[in-house]
């Protein structure tokens, strides 16, 4: 009997199959750079943590409201005048917007964060008893809070796996070479997960806040001092052209 004769249709596609290799060993690469990033950076800032300060979670989730387009160190100053006047939930729920964003004013952007800290706190008081909720889809649907602050109440506060794609961390990764020109956050997250252990996330989210105040400076990185100039994107194209020293 003859055998079956090889058409267009279903002739073996070398092309696609080989794309599937190229890019199973270019996600191996990525998973071995991170594990590298993670360890050197991890000898480099032993301790990491939350640049903001607070005590409770709903803190965190007020102090990350503040922080858009504002320092933590502002916002560091500003909470405790907030808290002083509004000391839990219940106080906050209770005011108007007004009387919040007289105190957060110098925050920026006064009047947006003022109601979206009213209306959040308003549902943590109304709804969950003045508690912050634990399931990531309960903290994204709070007022004011988007997939930053949930992955930050996750892994700060409840020591869930999370990544915090901030500004800091889209920058790094994109130089680093951890990802390719991607810059907008869900998406950076969305790759960081397929590369880094769930355990790993958000303590190397808060390293790359340190280094990049530290060395990776947004305007002029310091790649002739950086821990990882030699596995860096960005470092290696310095070093080669002499621009690291």
């Amino acid at each position: 009997m003859a055998g079956k004769a090889v058409t267009a249709k279903n002739r073996p596609n070398r092309k696609s199959g080989q794309l599937e290799k190229e890019a199973a060993a270019d996600l191996e690469a990525h998973k071995e750079l991170a594990l590298e990033v993670i360890g050197r950076l991890k000898k480099e800032y032993p301790e990491a943590k939350c640049t903001l300060e607070y005590e409770k979670a709903w803190q965190l989730l007020v102090s990350v409201r503040l922080a858009a387009q504002c320092t933590d160190a502002r916002v560091d100053q500003i909470t405790p005048l907030l808290y002083e006047k509004f000391p839990d939930v219940a106080a906050l729920a209770a005011a108007e917007p007004e009387e919040i964003e007289e105190i957060v004013r110098p925050c920026g952007l006064g009047r947006s964060k003022a109601r979206d800290i009213s209306a959040c706190m308003r549902v943590l008081h109304e709804k969950y008893g003045d508690h912050v909720p634990e399931d990531f889809e309960d903290l994204l649907a709070l007022p004011g809070v988007g997939r930053k602050s949930a992955n930050l109440i996750m892994g700060d506060v409840f020591g869930k796996p999370a990544i915090v794609t901030d500004t800091h961390c889209i920058r790094l990764c994109n130089l680093i070479g951890l990802v390719d020109q991607i810059r907008e956050p869900a998406k950076v997250e969305r790759e960081l997960w397929k590369i880094i252990p769930p355990e790993e996330g958000n303590d190397l989210c808060h390293r790359f806040v340190l280094h990049g105040r530290a060395v990776c400076i947004a305007r002029r990185p310091q790649c002739g001092k950086c821990c990882l100039r030699d596995i860096c994107r960005h470092g290696k194209e310095t070093l080669t052209y002499g621009e690291a020293f």
